[in-house]
């Protein structure tokens, strides 16, 4: 992906931003929007296509929700917490440089600081485009935001429209998260419809599109490496192997050997656990390799070799479709918010964060699995 290989080309498209500008000439160029109250912060007939995003605040990053609607559709195409739709997980703000998105802050790994927050990702419409902003917190919530749009003489030929959602399991249900990772009682067998069933689900939607990556959020509570995870996608229905079958949890990130302290064009980390106490965020794009399916698409990993491991998992998922689909509802705001540390470093229990994740049941291999690392690791 090349911005300048077309960038001497002239369109016919015409140029128009929507953005918080104080109308009255003044200087407050923010919108105020109240505890359960959306506003629409962009309404924009078509055909066209949003070419840049730029929104900055210092809070609300799990509280508020943000929607893009494309040609009337009936459920939003894209709809996921402020933060996690720009590559940051567990309301920390930290800069980072990715080709879809940057953030930029003063505040590197800092909980509700102010951050600025950019999107380069292409998203035509042929009718309309609406984006809101939904304040499910406390608080009243202060929004800078740009919206740099082009209309056109019609919808762009073979595009299509794009989508985002959040998923989150906390914690994630594995079945032996006191077994570490790497030895020989968590290297069970995972295979077939047992991977299917229990794998972290990133995306999971029908139709004709292709899939261009995702993040992934993890809160390390046992504060060992929480990979070896293999990435599983599944294209146009059930199959074993999977037709995309990876190596582990940061291979499919594009790192190797563990997580490492840094942001590239199409993969890499936007808050790293060991600057943060055991806060992970970690993105890949496929830009030159997008996912192309026909009828559906399930998009999995491991979370822990077989699945042992029970750490706060969520993710962004984002992908082009051929017709704007529903994204999948987002947990309440309550069951969203981050898992916190006490004074002393301790994690607090978090019951009313708690998501209904799905366990994963024991088979006959996972149990000889717990009772050997029970009666080997007595203390």
């Amino acid at each position: 992906m090349n911005p300048l290989n077309s960038l001497e080309r002239l369109g016919d498209g015409r140029t128009g931003r929507v953005s918080s500008w104080d109308t009255s000439g003044r200087n407050a160029d923010w919108w105020l929007i109240e505890p359960g109250e959306t506003r629409v912060l962009a309404d924009i007939a078509g055909p066209g296509r949003i070419t840049h995003i730029w929104m900055t605040q210092s809070a609300g990053y799990r509280d508020c929700l943000l929607k893009m609607t494309w040609d009337d559709a009936d459920a939003p195409s894209v709809l996921t917490p402020l933060g996690d739709f720009f590559g940051l997980g567990h309301c920390i703000v930290a800069s980072y440089q990715s080709f879809l998105f940057t953030a930029s802050t003063n505040h590197d790994n800092r909980f509700n600081r102010g951050c600025a927050l950019n999107c380069y990702a292409p998203m035509p419409f042929s009718k309309r485009a609406r984006i809101e902003l939904v304040n499910e917190g406390a608080a009243p919530h202060r929004q800078y935001f740009y919206v740099d749009y082009e209309t056109l003489e019609c919808f762009p030929e073979g595009s299509g429209f794009f989508h985002a959602e959040f998923r989150r399991e906390n914690p994630f249900g594995g079945w032996a998260p006191e077994i570490r990772v790497n030895t020989p009682e968590s290297n069970v067998v995972n295979a077939e419809r047992l991977a299917w069933e229990n794998n972290y689900l990133i995306l999971e939607t029908t139709g004709a599109g292709h899939y261009i990556g995702c993040n992934i959020s993890v809160t390390n509570f046992k504060g060992e490496w929480w990979g070896e995870g293999d990435d599983m996608i599944w294209v146009d229905g059930y199959k074993w192997p999977p037709d995309l079958h990876g190596t582990g949890s940061e291979d499919y990130l594009n790192q190797a050997w563990g997580m490492q302290p840094n942001a590239f064009g199409r993969n890499g980390s936007s808050i790293y656990e060991h600057h943060t106490g055991g806060y992970q965020t970690s993105y890949v794009h496929h830009i030159e390799n997008p996912v192309r399916f026909r009828r559906e698409i399930r998009v999995t990993i491991e979370h822990g070799h077989g699945n042992h491991l029970a750490n706060e998992m969520s993710s962004v998922a984002y992908w082009y479709a051929l017709r704007p689909t529903g994204a999948v509802n987002v947990p309440p705001v309550e069951k969203r918010r981050p898992v916190r540390r006490d004074s002393l470093g301790n994690w607090i229990p978090d019951e009313e964060g708690r998501t209904a994740g799905r366990l994963v049941p024991l088979n006959d291999e996972m149990r000889e699995m717990k009772e050997r690392w029970k009666r080997d690791h007595r203390e």
